[in-house]
């Protein structure tokens, strides 16, 4: 029986474990404390959070990393992307050469702007880098929980390794699609929660949908520049981890990073609504990484940007939303700020 390590207490983390110990994997989650731990056992998750959540005889608890990582044909972090690196460092001894280490984590590390498998791979011995895999896509953690039909993708460098995880992670009801192309996988599952946040400006502002899927669309063409300008293909932002995830976030009330932009659009301020939350919105954070590479990479990126503003500068939702609304008329695919093929002319990001 194929054994998997799940690291992260995380709503998504616990999901993850229940679907995959339901197929009859053997699951073993690990927590922090044994506080923790002993809490889940006893009492199972928040049923706020995870309502009617059993665990079955393949899903187990535990404080213990060895116990977590022995002998397990995967490990999953499930966790803030911020604290990727503080994660990979604990379970990185536990690793071995087989081991396929997946991160299931949308976000870019403040400071280093760097993508999650490449906060992975300076952590971990070169030997295991390859094993190195992402898996994202349109994945509101309530719906896989009540057993409704779910798709996502699994990327790594090699096809195979893809595969090996594909295998692993699909169910009855979740399908895992495979892709080598691991910047635009990591790429897409970032990028859509800063575009989630101005989704949920614009609908909390009750400016429609015809202004929501126009924002959208825009919000896709800026995706695909900055994903292309950092090596990614075109291809994989219009799909699953890109369009999808991008589609699913910012139409569903369910989604972390929509609500918080629906809130800072009724005046509350940004460390109101997030000391509130259960579980953190990555595109609060991520908005500052991408903006950082935007600016060196100089490239025009106006969501983005005003998304920061709002976040960071104080400025209203209002007036930002308004500006990338109102901006002047031209033709839809002209080589201007809102250029679908200008991003082509970028160089790539090294």
């Amino acid at each position: 029986m194929p054994k998997v390590a799940i690291i992260g207490t995380t709503s998504w983390g616990i999901t993850l474990g229940v679907v995959l110990a339901d197929k009859g994997l053997e699951v073993r989650l690990w927590a922090r404390t044994e506080e923790e731990a002993d809490k889940l056992r006893s009492k199972g998750p928040d049923p706020h959070l995870l309502p009617g959540v059993n665990f079955s005889p393949q899903f187990s608890v535990t404080s213990s990393l060895r116990q977590a990582l022995s002998s397990a044909n995967a490990v999953i972090l499930v966790v803030p992307s911020q604290s990727m690196r503080q994660n990979i460092k604990l379970i990185k001894d536990h690793l071995r050469g087989s081991m396929l280490v997946v991160s299931a984590a949308k976000g870019l590390e403040v400071g280093s702007n760097k993508r999650m498998s490449e906060v992975i791979a300076d952590e971990i011995d070169p030997r295991f880098r390859s094993n190195i895999c992402i898996l994202s896509g349109p994945n509101l953690f309530r719906e896989i929980l009540d057993g409704l039909p779910a798709s996502a993708v699994v990327a790594a460098g090699d096809e195979a390794i893809a595969r090996k995880a594909q295998k692993l992670l699909t169910t009855a009801n979740f399908c895992v699609y495979t892709n080598t192309d691991v910047i635009g996988v990591e790429l897409g599952g970032a990028l859509k929660n800063v575009i989630a946040l101005g989704a949920g400006m614009v609908d909390g502002l009750g400016y429609g949908d015809n202004a929501k899927a126009a924002f959208v669309t825009r919000g896709l063409t800026e995706m695909a520049a900055l994903g292309v300008a950092l090596g990614a293909s075109p291809l994989t932002l219009s799909g699953l981890a890109g369009l999808g995830d991008l589609i699913a976030t910012c139409a569903s009330p369910l989604s972390r990073n929509h609500y918080v932009g629906m809130e800072l659009s009724k005046g509350r301020s940004l460390a109101e609504i997030t000391a509130s939350m259960n579980g953190v919105a990555e595109g609060v954070s991520t908005t500052v990484a991408v903006w950082n590479i935007a600016q060196k990479l100089q490239l025009e990126m106006p969501i983005t940007e005003k998304i920061y503003r709002v976040l960071y500068k104080s400025v209203e939702p209002r007036q930002i939303i308004t500006e990338l609304l109102g901006t002047e008329g031209r033709h839809e695919l002209a080589g201007h700020r809102w250029g679908l093929f200008s991003f082509f002319r970028h160089r790539r990001y090294s």
